[in-house]
């Protein structure tokens, strides 16, 4: 019961976590390999999402940039998105305060609840801009340090809010701001994001989109955008898992001593089975046959209350992490699975040495 809670709560956690890669990352992202920019005319564009699996695609200027507001400064990325990026990626449902983009204010735009604590800006503060600060490129010793960087005002016009992560590295723009930013042609810029079909064949899509291009690009599934969280993630199950898989070794302990206790409580009856014609081996099966019935039955009424547990918790929110939101849980019929197979594969391990006295006292 203890090994399928502890698995069904690391569960909960792990989609958890993942809910929000999963709602803001894309399908695909394609990625320069050798540069910062990606060379996206009209025609290839056109192709790109005429590729069957495709749905839309948004394309993407991101970069660092220092912001300062009054007196204060702060490192952010700048994401400038099209008019597509709706479509694509679901921010803007998490403005909280504010507005998302609108193509009519190119200079307006969207910061995380981090960022605007951090900076104390407001939304439509006309006392001061929030200006966007980049070294300009070029070579060469700085011989005038006001010359060398570039700056464009903004006014912010929301602010969204959902991770910590998202909340303290964030800032939207359009993609105009971050032209004149960042120097960028028309037919440049960072990435490209794409949502695909509910069944694409996403690595058929991938050699498709890289063949499109002349230039070297990578194209990332949500997966491999997050293969840290995914590694870490399944890393801690898998630890836990471990963990609680000794606690279990050490309660068969008990098993064996049950079944010990049976085989000498029966000394008497095992001799008669003796003196009957029974061989040690078969008697030795008797005890592991108890020992095996014992298990399974542990198990089963184990996975039973484990799941009440966990069907009272997604109903009833029993433990909660903070006072709104519940402590959460995951039913999975593969961790019933490894369940049985562990206790019952441990169980038979135990029996089989417990039994073995038994046809000593044959």
């Amino acid at each position: 019961m203890a090994l399928f809670i502890v698995l069904s709560a690391f569960g909960g956690l792990k989609d958890f976590s993942l809910s929000f890669t999963n709602k803001y990352d894309p399908d695909l992202k394609v990625l320069p390999v050798d540069s910062k920019r990606i060379l996206l005319n009209d025609s290839i564009f056109s192709e790109l999402i005429t590729i069957d699996g495709i749905k839309i695609a948004t394309k993407i200027i991101e970069e660092k940039t220092l912001l300062s507001y009054a007196d204060k400064d702060a490192v952010a990325v700048l994401k400038a998105v099209d008019q597509n990026f709706n479509k694509v990626n679901k921010v803007s449902q998490s403005v909280f305060a504010g507005e998302w983009l609108s193509e009519d204010f190119p200079y307006q735009v969207v910061v995380g609840n981090g960022i605007s604590r951090q900076l104390s800006v407001g939304i439509m503060d006309q006392t001061g801009y929030l200006d966007f600060i980049v070294p300009k490129p070029g070579k060469g010793q700085i011989t005038n340090p006001t010359q060398a960087f570039r700056k464009i005002p903004s006014v912010v016009r929301g602010v969204f809010g959902i991770s910590e992560e998202y909340n303290n590295t964030y800032v939207f723009s359009q993609l105009e701001l971050a032209r004149e930013l960042l120097n960028y042609r028309h037919d440049e810029f960072s990435a490209i994001e794409i949502s695909t079909t509910e069944n694409a064949d996403l690595n058929l899509i991938q050699n498709k989109i890289q063949s499109l291009f002349d230039q070297k690009v990578e194209v990332k599934t949500r997966l491999q955008l997050n293969d840290e969280l995914y590694k870490m993630l399944n890393t801690e199950n898998l630890m836990v898992y471990l963990i609680c898989t000794l606690v279990v070794i050490i309660a068969l302990f008990n098993l064996i001593g049950s079944v010990i206790m049976a085989i000498l409580d029966k000394k008497e009856n095992i001799k008669t089975l003796s003196h009957l014609g029974a061989i040690p081996k078969e008697i030795n099966k008797i005890f592991f046959y108890q020992g095996l019935i014992s298990t399974m039955a542990g198990s089963t009424i184990g996975i039973i209350f484990g799941l009440v547990l966990i069907f009272l918790q997604l109903n009833f929110d029993l433990i909660l992490i903070t006072a709104s939101l519940p402590y959460p849980v995951k039913v999975s019929f593969l961790n019933i699975i490894i369940v049985l197979l562990t206790t019952i594969g441990l169980g038979m391990l135990a029996s089989k040495i417990a039994s073995s006295r038994a046809g000593k006292l044959a």
